[in-house]
């Protein structure tokens, strides 16, 4: 872990930055005279421009061996992924209580499942959610984020999941009011044929937390398989 006390970073950015001396009118060096080219020489052909590196496919975790929403598993759900290392899977016991309804309810869905990241080295949870009816995918996933104080930027896609499966995807941000900044959260979402759509959602303590968790959350994407 990085940072034990995350809420005095903004602090000790500003005693930082109060600390930084201003420039000093150090003399900047004389510019570097070149040798022009030859008379009756060819001209010297520009370099190409350079060229914006290759986007790079996201990095994927190394699996656990464990699954979860498969018979025997943790958690028994509509579809199954698979775990990374050292992530605990853990069952949301009586989700349907309506004594805690606003913790495990967000819009049209309902949590299964979570999957922590703390064993890892990592604040975080990867959590599974249902949302019941034969509606498209996106329409679940849709209500799903809009439930969730603080949202902006969101941003969805189709994209490719475990075998030829296609989920729905979304990048948004969330204003945290604890720390005082937004922080980045995604999910996907996929509709099964009697039992659903699930929603697969990847949060974080903030932006940093998130991104490192990220291969933990490509690694259930790109295993998903729906029971």
């Amino acid at each position: 872990m990085r940072h034990p006390i995350r809420t005095l970073a903004p602090l000790a950015a500003a005693l930082v930055a109060g600390l930084t001396l201003t420039g000093c009118g150090a003399v900047e060096p004389m510019p570097e005279v070149t040798q022009g080219a030859r008379p009756g020489a060819p001209a010297t052909e520009a370099p190409p421009a350079s060229r914006a590196p290759a986007t790079q496919a996201p990095a994927v975790a190394a699996a656990s061996g464990v699954s979860v929403g498969g018979s025997g598993t943790a958690c028994a759900l509509p579809v199954s992924f698979a775990v990374a290392e050292k992530w605990k899977p853990k069952a949301i016991k009586n989700p349907e209580d309506p004594e805690f309804a606003a913790l495990t309810h967000q819009g049209p869905a309902v949590i299964r499942c979570e999957v922590d990241a703390k064993p890892a080295g990592n604040i975080g949870f990867l959590r599974v959610w249902t949302a019941a009816g034969t509606g498209p995918a996106r329409a679940a996933l849709e209500g799903f984020v809009k439930a969730e104080k603080g949202v902006s930027k969101a941003v969805y896609k189709e994209t490719a999941a475990g075998g030829a499966l296609r989920v729905t995807e979304v990048t948004y941000t969330v204003y945290n009011d604890l720390m005082e900044e937004s922080k980045e959260e995604r999910a996907f979402a996929v509709a099964t044929p009697k039992k659903g759509t699930v929603i697969v959602h990847l949060g974080g303590l903030d932006s940093e937390e998130h991104q490192e968790m990220l291969p933990a959350y490509e690694l259930a994407r790109t295993t998903l398989k729906v029971l």
